[in-house]
């Protein structure tokens, strides 16, 4: 799930997604958040990233830093392994971060213009690089992990699609913890294959007690081709490969390693 929207991306509430002052999942909704996105839902893929950056950096403890880490799932299993510093745009998603990686620092900031002045052994941007809707805004968040990432060092891009064999999908989320409930309808389509956006629309289902309502959020996220996400990494100076990981029922798809030349 996508925990980074900067701002100027319009998310629609109650059936509207023409920018205008709303709730968002990310920030007034957060609580409802663990639902729609478990912890545990991460674990496959946070390993197979753990392994993937100790092949490039070797055995030992290290540094990670983590670019749009929002409710911080993936470091619950990668701190297994690194000593974590997480970043977001959205306060409320690094409190819930907070609460469960207390061990680990945590940075308010956007991805696009991050400047910690320090590096680390391994970077990693998630599905969050999503929110990158045009290929400057991408060369500016690839640049961030680049400039924390230490010479002879590894970062991973992990955005959720490619421009190619992009399908139009939609699919149902539950989850209940105590007094608070959801159900949502995920859409997800491309009003405009020529451009390099694509939409996701939720439809939320909120229960808090026996209270529910309704929330539209519409989420508009960048759609490149696999060419773009090398050509942008070797830019800014990344040596790049790309190795598989899973995404559930057995299946796997690719993301973006890069070796930060000594």
């Amino acid at each position: 799930m996508n925990d980074q929207r900067p701002p100027g991306l319009d998310v629609g509430a109650s059936g509207g997604a023409d920018g205008a002052e709303c709730e968002s999942i990310y920030r007034e909704l957060v609580a409802w958040y663990p639902l729609l996105d478990p912890v545990a839902e991460h674990e496959e893929e946070a390993e197979c990233f753990a392994a993937a950056l100790r092949g490039v950096l070797g055995p030992g403890n290290g540094s990670l830093l983590e670019i749009g880490a929002g409710a911080g799932n993936n470091a619950v299993f990668l701190k297994r392994h690194f000593a974590c510093t997480l970043s977001d745009i959205a306060e409320p998603m690094l409190s819930l971060s907070r609460a469960q990686n207390p061990e680990c620092e945590h940075v308010a900031g956007d991805m696009r213009k991050l400047r910690l002045d320090r590096t680390f052994d391994a970077v990693l941007i998630h599905d969050a690089i999503t929110y990158m809707t045009s290929e400057a805004d991408l060369r500016l968040a690839i640049d961030s992990a680049w400039r924390h990432t230490r010479p002879g060092g590894a970062a991973l891009l992990a955005p959720d699609l490619y421009r190619e064999g992009f399908e139009a999908s939609s699919g149902l989320i539950s989850g209940c913890d105590g007094e608070l409930g959801l159900e949502a309808v995920e859409w997800t389509w491309d009003p405009d294959p020529s451009d390099t956006v694509y939409r996701v629309d939720f439809a939320f289902l909120l229960r808090r007690g026996v209270d529910v309502r309704a929330v539209h959020e519409t989420h508009l996220e960048g759609l490149f081709p696999r060419r773009t996400w090398v050509e942008v990494a070797a830019g800014v100076g990344f040596e790049t490969d790309w190795i598989e990981r899973p995404i559930g029922g057995g299946e796997t798809d690719h993301v973006l390693l890069c070796r930060r030349p000594r």
